[in-house]
């Protein structure tokens, strides 16, 4: 995943570059979507980053935020293209886009809770649903930040997540910490990124900020980042050994070591 709010640069193009540098955590299909402040418009199909994107289509996802993704299925593929992300829900009439690494365990109950709700989905992921839940908690809340925070309280298992609406960029992560997400600034305070590894800030030039933390929800806004604990973090942080071992690119930095260094230490140490 990647995520930008960056007013005057041309988002479309940097989230396509910060795929393309974490094409390795999904290669079935890739998504983006871009919220102008009035609208947020998304383009996703099966194929890798180069095959989903061409020039005309950059230059049709204008806006100052967006978000996106390639996917890796964790569970039941279903329809590839229905499956693709972002997925979008809404908030009465305002659209937001949604884009989820990790697998909720309860996914299927929280399809259910929807269907009883009359919340129509297109798809059987869990990614999905999550938008979907999130854009019904928020209509009866009225604040976004709520919305998710009772969203996350239904949640079970692991979940990094973004999402746009059509002026901001959200983040959050799941107590347990077990997918990883960071926060970047773009070069001369032209405004920020979030992605799943940090080997996606250096190809758009973006300086490490800081990890989002388990539990935690960020926004990133006109108002610039805005924090707030969602849910209490969890007593051990868990973070998927998965990452260290296949997931991860090696130069990316997650807790504070270098993949490369990591995984030499693991080999010395069992050597």
């Amino acid at each position: 995943m990647f995520g930008v709010f960056a007013p005057g640069e041309d988002v479309s193009r940097l989230i396509y570059f910060g795929l393309h540098a974490l094409q390795h955590r999904g290669q079935e299909s890739a998504g983006i979507a871009v919220g102008d402040g009035e609208s947020v418009t998304v383009k996703k199909d099966v194929g890798l980053v180069t095959q989903v994107f061409n020039e005309s289509d950059l230059a049709t996802l204008t806006g100052f935020v967006g978000v996106g993704h390639t996917r890796l299925a964790t569970g039941d593929a279903g329809d590839l293209w229905e499956a693709a992300q972002p997925h979008l829900g809404w908030i009465g009439d305002e659209t937001i886009a949604l884009a989820h690494n990790g697998a909720l365990i309860n996914g299927r109950q929280i399809r259910k809770k929807l269907m009883n709700l009359d919340i129509g989905l297109r798809s059987t992921t869990d990614s999905e649903a999550a938008a979907k839940l999130i854009g019904h908690y928020t209509q009866q809340t009225h604040v976004l930040r709520e919305g998710i925070t009772r969203a996350m309280e239904d949640f079970q298992g692991a979940y990094s997540m973004m999402l746009i609406t059509p002026k901001a960029l959200y983040a959050f992560r799941d107590p347990s910490g077990i997918r990883p997400l960071s926060l970047g600034e773009l070069p001369d305070g032209a405004g920020y990124v979030i992605a799943s590894e940090t080997c996606a800030f250096d190809i758009v030039g973006a300086t490490f900020v800081r990890d989002i933390e388990p539990g935690e929800i960020v926004k990133v806004g006109p108002e610039g980042v805005v924090n707030r604990q969602g849910l209490p973090p969890a007593e051990r942080p868990a973070l998927c050994i998965f990452e260290h071992v296949y997931l991860a690119r090696p130069d990316s930095i997650m807790d504070g070591a270098a993949i490369y260094d990591a995984r030499a230490e693991m080999g010395r140490r069992l050597a």
